[in-house]
């Protein structure tokens, strides 16, 4: 076998194509109509990269940005990023007069909320910019139809005072993966009648939304002012029963690939890896990749998951590890150094982060927001 070449590169890498999420944010973006479109970018972009993919989404189209904590919300800010931010879960004692200092607006789901972010805004020296939520039917963050109206009041007291700004409404699905659901249907009904409730309160929100990608892409009637595209901007489909992403204009913008580190033959009936969950039916080459669960590469992938290796698909071999896995790949000729993908496309005939979540009986979110720090980036079309 030849030496490998040194200075190849890094061990694992992930490609993130911006022009992919640039496609697939303007496809987003057409689909939105007349509705504003928020770039979902939490947890570092999907796995992607959020400020690179902010940036991306920004020049497609989208004109605000959602995140999840303000730690992130704060990141935007400090990369320069000016479009309007929304940052929608926190818990008490966060640090949120430096949020509504950098003109991020905030969630508010019960009374502490409000009166935390009122408490800031004092602090910060201007009013706060909040979305009230309400819980239609997810059973997660939200105030219950119970307790909207005194969020409401409690709301518009604080407008009145001067530190708040009741400025959206908004809610979030429990089943848009699924259109034909009829808790669809009845979470838009909902909705409606808490915006209503609002307005009684006499607060007038600017934004009421409730899509996410799902919705985004195929229930016109739920996209109200703004719609809020997590996944799909990353060229992923939200769902099966939503479509395939190639069928809904989407291109995933991901590419994991890693390099094999050693190449050897083994006799017939060697165990392979912990466990030895995998023994070798004839003598053949087994090919180690120096990825594992450490760096995002789910441990259930043991004999399940597969990868794209010296032109052809193959399983991993035996159990995934914290920082590598072993592929048998018979007698094809496989050197240190050779690509090995982990996902992509599928234009080369690897494997996608839908085959991946297929394979793991979980979803494609799960697959590229788990590929860990240790996994380099690298960005094509800018960034």
């Amino acid at each position: 076998m030849s030496e490998p070449t040194v200075g190849a590169g890094p061990r694992a890498h992930a490609t993130v194509d911006l022009d992919a999420v640039r496609e697939s944010t303007a496809t987003l973006v057409a689909r939105a109509g007349s509705a504003a479109t928020m770039a979902v970018v939490k947890a570092d972009g999907y796995g992607h990269g959020m400020i690179p993919c902010a940036r991306a989404a920004l020049d497609a189209g989208a004109t605000w940005l959602g995140v999840t904590g303000i730690e992130e919300a704060l990141a935007l800010r400090a990369a320069g990023l000016t479009a309007p931010v929304f940052s929608w879960l926190m818990a008490p004692g966060e640090p949120l007069a430096d949020a509504v200092a950098a003109d991020i607006d905030l969630s508010a789901s019960a009374g502490w909320a409000l009166d935390e972010i009122a408490a800031a805004a004092r602090v910060a020296g201007r009013p706060a910019r909040v979305h009230l939520k309400a819980d239609t039917g997810l059973g997660r963050s939200g105030a219950a139809s119970a307790d909207w109206p005194a969020l409401c009041d409690a709301a518009a007291a604080l407008r009145a005072e001067g530190v708040l700004d009741a400025v959206g409404v908004w809610s979030h699905f429990a089943f848009a993966d699924a259109p034909g659901h009829p808790t669809v249907r009845g979470q838009i009904g909902q909705f409606i009648e808490a915006v209503e409730v609002a307005e009684k309160a006499g607060l007038r929100p600017q934004v009421r939304h409730l899509a996410n990608s799902a919705a985004t892409l195929v229930s016109p009637e739920a996209h109200f002012d703004l719609v809020r595209p997590g996944i799909s901007i990353y060229g992923l489909s939200p769902g099966p029963e939503v479509g395939r992403s190639a069928e809904l204009g989407l291109r995933p913008a991901m590419r994991l690939t890693a390099r094999v580190a050693l190449a050897k033959r083994v006799p017939a009936g060697s165990g392979v890896s912990y466990a030895h969950r995998y023994v070798t039916p004839a003598e053949t080459t087994l090919a180690l990749v120096p990825v594992g669960y450490a760096d995002g590469v789910p441990r259930a992938a043991t004999n399940l998951g597969e990868v794209l290796l010296a032109g052809r698909r193959r399983r991993i071999a035996g159990t995934v590890c914290m920082d590598q896995f072993v592929v048998d790949v018979g007698d094809d000729r496989v050197e240190a150094g050779d690509e090995v993908v982990l996902f992509g496309p599928g234009d080369g005939g690897e494997p996608t982060a839908d085959d991946w979540a297929a394979a793991l009986g979980t979803i494609n979110y799960e697959i590229v927001t788990r590929i860990g720090p240790r996994v380099p980036r690298g960005y094509l079309g800018g960034g």
